[in-house]
């Protein structure tokens, strides 16, 4: 207990506004999985997005908080709730459940926990402390990260964009109707 108070004396305003955005952010991340309507699953995770931009921003990486909002929480978000839309969820759905899957399924999500909780107790898992003589504000700013892109990292940033243009033309391929195909 004393660990705890000790901790929390040392905090800057900072570090309890990262405090404050993680709690912020497990919250919504826990509305996502629990909320019956997907509607507002889908609204807990525009916040669980925004939660982290937060984070983002904490950690100097503007660039990175900028595109999670603008990417992630406006346009995959639109995309999640045309999605939901067009499908029909009943309420027979959610009662095809059988008590076997829903048991599976915190067995598997109790698994998944004692391994990302024995994975951070790992000795080799400790994160690295930042010295504030080493620290180098322009961290996460758009032009090093280009520079970044463009000289170490360039192989698997040219893969990533050549994996992008297979999915792309395979989901227009998937998507294309046959001469017999019935329109719905």
């Amino acid at each position: 207990m004393t660990e705890f108070i000790t901790f929390f004396k040392t905090l800057t305003p900072t570090g309890y506004l990262f405090l404050g955005l993680t709690a912020l952010t497990l919250f919504s991340a826990i509305g996502v999985v629990t909320a019956r309507n997907p509607i507002y699953s889908v609204l807990a995770l525009i916040a669980t997005f925004f939660c982290l931009s937060g984070h983002y921003i904490l950690l100097n990486a503007q660039f990175l908080a900028a595109v999670n909002i603008i990417v992630y929480a406006g346009a995959i978000m639109v995309l999640f709730l045309f999605t939901i839309m067009f499908l029909n969820l009943r309420k027979e759905d959610e009662e095809s459940k059988t008590n076997l899957t829903k048991m599976a399924s915190v067995v598997v999500g109790g698994i998944l926990m004692i391994m990302l909780i024995t994975i951070f107790r790992a000795k080799s898992a400790q994160v690295p402390t930042v010295s504030a003589a080493t620290f180098n504000n322009k961290t996460g700013l758009v032009e090093n990260l280009g520079r970044l892109l463009y000289s170490d990292y360039i192989l698997p940033f040219e893969l990533a964009s050549v994996l992008f243009l297979v999915a792309m033309v395979g989901a227009v391929m998937l998507g294309k109707r046959e001469a017999g195909d019935r329109h719905f």
